[in-house]
């Protein structure tokens, strides 16, 4: 089987950090993105520095960005196979105290990282005839939480559920799959140290662990007749969630 590329953004900590160790691990070549240089270069070293790993450092939210992730994926592997859209920001505030600027934060990474990052990759994927778009999405854009105010990252999340349907859509006779994993809570540094009381959001009564994404992000990006699909690993939020008395 061929050697794939891969590019991960976002992938200096929690699911992006996992999914670029999974990879990895199964032999890939993978191109690392974080905003941070100084945390990205840690991130290569903790990975093993190795010949199939090459850094991109910058916010997603600048074009030019995803445009080096897959320069660099072409000049140092020669292809890209897989993007893991990753990349992304999520935080409480009531609808009514949200200005422009801070929607435009979530627009920004969210739905314009992933938007612009795949309109990089996707001209190589055509003349490939083959490669994936996985992005990462969450079951809140279907499932409200009323306590939980949060309508800026969850219209922004909502857009790139959108975008993988029409991107699916549009590029699936030219044996591109494009498909969003909807990850429930996650144990991840973003969500912090209490996160695990955020249990009986799952019908499992847990929070998710990044290895149980990077797992089903891996299963996409192998299985060639899964695209337009929103799966969701969210431990049943999607479905419901327990009531704790």
């Amino acid at each position: 089987m061929k050697q794939q590329t891969v590019i991960v953004t976002g992938a200096s900590s929690g699911i992006g950090f996992e999914v670029a160790r999974y990879f990895l691990n199964q032999g890939a070549n993978v191109v690392i993105n974080s905003k941070t240089a100084s945390k990205l270069e840690e991130t290569f070293q903790q990975l093993g520095g190795g010949d199939n790993l090459a850094i991109v450092a910058g916010s997603v939210s600048d074009k030019k960005v995803g445009e080096a992730l897959v320069q660099t994926a072409l000049e140092k592997f020669g292809s890209i196979d897989v993007l893991v859209n990753n990349a992304g920001i999520f935080e409480n505030k009531p609808f009514l105290e949200v200005d422009e600027a801070y929607l435009d934060r979530f627009l920004d990474t969210n739905l314009k990282g992933t938007f612009f990052t795949s309109q990089a990759a996707l001209p190589e994927m055509l003349k490939q005839k083959d490669g994936v778009i996985i992005n990462i999405g969450t079951p809140l854009v279907y499932h409200a939480f009323g306590g939980a105010p949060s309508a800026a990252p969850i219209a922004s999340k909502g857009a790139v559920h959108a975008l993988t349907l029409q991107l699916a859509a549009e590029f699936g006779r030219d044996n591109i799959r494009v498909n969003t994993i909807a990850a429930g809570i996650i144990r991840t540094p973003m969500h912090g140290d209490q996160v695990d009381q955020a249990a009986g959001l799952h019908l499992l009564n847990r929070v998710g662990e990044v290895e149980e994404i990077a797992k089903m992000v891996y299963a996409v990006a192998q299985n060639k007749f899964v695209t337009g699909a929103i799966i969701n690993v969210d431990g049943g939020m999607g479905a419901g969630h327990q009531l704790n008395a």
